[in-house]
Parts: structure tokens; C-alpha cells; sequence
């Protein structure tokens, strides 16, 4: 999924920048580091996170189509618009999952979760087309979609390898 983001930033038909992905690593690091959340909490965070919303956005993928799933989710990192995409319910069921598989207060991933949502949708809106190029699909989120590609759900690696792209030894 890191090559995807890769090319995303590389393509001019595509709204990606190494601008948005520092944002986006510098969001996760700084609500890990006000919960006490280590680097490697993080990352398993974000896989286990990856891993529950495949399923939850291709529902709504069925449900709404592709073009429309990815018209929300470049608008998800405003609450409202997240909460169209993943209802309360299925919220409330991530947290626990998370809660769970990382051995964290439920109370805490109940924290965590609302933060870290908009931030993976703003990763996953990196990949949206811009205003007037052809073909006008976002390759990121089809990708995180992609039955055939099982590691594109690990969105704990794409933040550890653009944490390091970002911070390569010059």
C-alpha cells in the first residue's frame, strides 16, 4: 500500500503530496504521544484498524458505488461525514476491537478511535484524481479494497515506511 501512496504523490493526475503524508505521520505521532501510545502500539493500532474498515467500506462501496464511497471519504475527515461512512454502532465496534488486540483501556481506544479515523481517511484521499483528469477513480482506496492484494489493509506499515521515507538520512 506504501507504493501506492508512493505513486500517488509521484502522479500530477492525483491530489497526493509529500505535504499531505508528513501531516498525516505527524497527526498519528502526536495523538500517540498525548494517549502514551508507543510507536509499536501505533503501528499495530493502525493494521488492526486497517484490517476492521476493509470490510465496513466495501459495504458502503456496494451500497453507494465506487465513485460516491470515494467522493465521501476525500470529505471524511469532518465527523459528520466519517459517521456517514462508519455508523456509531461500527465505531463503538473498532474500538473494542482495538481495545482488545492491543491490550489498551477500552476507555482509551474510545479516545483514540475518533482521532485516527479521519486520519486514515485522509491517507485514503491522497489517492483522489484532480478536478479534471480522466479516469477519475481514487487508486488508493481501490487498492486498500483490492481482495487480491491482502497486505493493503496494513495501514501500520504504510505509516512505519513513511515515517521512514520522511525521515531518511540525508
Amino acid at each position: 500500500m506504501f507504493f501506492e501512496v508512493l505513486s500517488a504523490i509521484n502522479n500530477p493526475n492525483q491530489q497526493a503530496s509529500i505535504g499531505q503524508l508528513q501531516q498525516i505521520t505527524q497527526s498519528a505521532q502526536t495523538i500517540a504521544s498525548s494517549h502514551g501510545i508507543n510507536p509499536n502500539q501505533m503501528q499495530l493500532m493502525m493494521t488492526i484498524l486497517g484490517n476492521a474498515l476493509q470490510p465496513i467500506l466495501k459495504q458502503k462501496q456496494v451500497q453507494l458505488g465506487a465513485r460516491q464511497l470515494a467522493s465521501i471519504v476525500s470529505r471524511a475527515s469532518d465527523a459528520s461525514v466519517l459517521a456517514s461512512i462508519i455508523p456509531l454502532q461500527q465505531q463503538q465496534q473498532l474500538t473494542q476491537t482495538v481495545a482488545q488486540k492491543i491490550g489498551m483501556p477500552a476507555a482509551v481506544a474510545q479516545t483514540l478511535l475518533p482521532q485516527m479515523l479521519p486520519i486514515v481517511m485522509t491517507l485514503f484521499s491522497m489517492g483522489t484524481s484532480t478536478p479534471g483528469s480522466v479516469g477519475a477513480t481514487n487508486s488508493l482506496l481501490s487498492a486498500f479494497l483490492d481482495d487480491n492484494r491482502p497486505d493493503n489493509t496494513d495501514l501500520g506499515k504504510v505509516i512505519t515506511f513513511a515515517g521512514r521515507f520522511l525521515n531518511a538520512p540525508r
